[in-house]
């Protein structure tokens, strides 16, 4: 009776099993990995969405404070925010209307031109 009262306090887990949870916890380990990772990609493309837009807010706040009758043409110039070089493209555009004008602003970053991060358009009244 001793030696089944003892043997039973003796047993553990074996190999296998041991082997088996390792495998499981590894596995949750790498899915959270990579969710944090694509929480972390996700959070700079939202940050460079911000900066262009403040970039293209801030050059339609300035044409709206100088009160000027933009002239109708297209221009590209630097609009940098922060740590983040952007390009910024201007197109202004007469409308239907001629006391208006449209003015798309849209912007870029510097080492991908040719992905466009976002457009904002106005139309600017000519209060002359």
């Amino acid at each position: 009776m001793r030696r089944s009262i003892q043997s039973q306090f003796n047993r553990g887990f074996t190999m296998l099993e041991v082997l088996v949870a390792l495998m499981i916890v590894a596995t949750a380990l790498i899915a959270s990995l990579r969710a944090v990772g694509s929480l972390t990609s996700n959070s700079d493309g939202l940050r460079a969405n911000m900066m262009a837009t403040w970039s293209a807010e801030n050059r339609l706040v300035q044409l709206r404070l100088s009160k000027t009758f933009p002239p109708i043409g297209k221009q590209t110039y630097e609009c940098p925010q922060g740590d983040l070089q952007l390009m910024c493209e201007e197109e202004v555009i007469a409308s239907p209307n001629p006391r208006f004008r449209r003015v798309e602003v849209s912007v870029y970053e510097a080492a991908h031109p040719e992905r466009r991060i976002i457009k904002l358009v106005q139309l600017v009244l000519n209060s002359i």
